[in-house]
């Protein structure tokens, strides 16, 4: 069976992933208020990979439609001590704090086939009775976000006409304030790479890949929020290589995608079509190929 060659986990895979955000916050910091997140020097956007990771997880077993082997190991309202002693009993370990080496095999083996997270971020499994399992290295590393030009975070006063606490409203206060962030608009670029050596140790498979892909064009949809305002999966470039190690450095690939103003605008840009998005595949590196999953 021909595999394509965006889709094969036995070698590598270098994409980038566009997306843009309209009167919303894309990722806010809890040390400043909730203000969008920004390189303070250049003003450019930032999102972290902890944010976009956070989106594919939530977003994954929908794509998955209730496939048991896409679970997520780093979900709210979960202990992860517990879901990990669950990996000890079921590779039917009796002494948690010296399992043998079969048993602890076993015990990674049955996360990475229950989570999905785990099998493509991999986790830190050494917490609680675990400590021996160690650590997994995921094969799929996500880079931090950076809007293409500054953004300008706008501060917004909010009223609610109701009060928190029955004493204000006995002192006769009927309104209370609060406050919002939004960028008016930024068009981001995240890097993703999937290292195939990785993958084989997690047994990530071609589904998982397809799978991904489609969570990454996706996942805003099912991420709706007043607060985040209006976020559009834009681009998805997928470099693949016909090896595990590769036939090009990262880099190389990631450039040909190029993003520049159109000619028409003036100022600040305040939608996607101010931008204007070439993915070069001409004269690519033998043995690399470009597939254009979002464009």
């Amino acid at each position: 069976m021909t595999v394509d060659p965006h889709l094969d986990p036995a070698v590598r895979h270098d994409m980038v992933f566009l997306f843009d955000i309209a009167d919303g916050n894309p990722n806010g910091d809890p040390d400043f208020a909730n203000r969008p997140r920004m390189d303070v020097e250049t003003g450019h956007g930032l999102v972290t990979d902890v944010a976009i990771k956070r989106k594919i997880r939530n977003t994954l077993p929908l794509a998955a439609d209730g496939d048991p082997r896409y679970g997520i190991f780093v979900e709210a309202g979960h202990a992860l001590n517990t879901r990990l002693a669950e990996s000890l009993t079921a590779a039917r370990v009796t002494d948690k704090k010296k399992p043998t080496p079969e048993q602890k095999q076993a015990a990674r083996s049955w996360l990475t086939d229950t989570y999905a997270d785990i099998r493509l971020f991999g986790a830190v499994l050494s917490t609680g009775d675990t400590k021996s399992l160690g650590q997994i290295y995921g094969p799929l590393q996500v880079a931090n976000a950076r809007s293409y030009h500054p953004i300008m975070p706008q501060q917004h006063a909010i009223t609610r006409v109701t009060q928190t606490r029955q004493e204000d409203i006995d002192r006769g206060e009927s309104t209370e304030m609060g406050g919002k962030w939004t960028v008016p608009y930024g068009l981001y670029k995240a890097e993703i790479y999937y290292s195939a050596a990785r993958g084989a140790q997690t047994g990530v498979d071609s589904r998982d890949l397809e799978l991904l892909y489609r969570t990454l064009e996706m996942m805003f949809d099912h991420d709706r929020s007043a607060a985040r305002g209006t976020m559009t999966a834009r681009g998805l470039y997928v470099f693949s290589h016909d090896n595990a190690f590769g036939n090009a450095p990262a880099h190389k690939l990631t450039e040909r995608v190029q993003v520049s103003l159109a000619g028409h605008v003036e100022g600040s840009p305040r939608s996607f079509g101010d931008y204007t998005v070439n993915a070069a595949d001409g004269d690519l590196p033998r043995g690399v190929t470009l597939a254009k999953l979002v464009a």
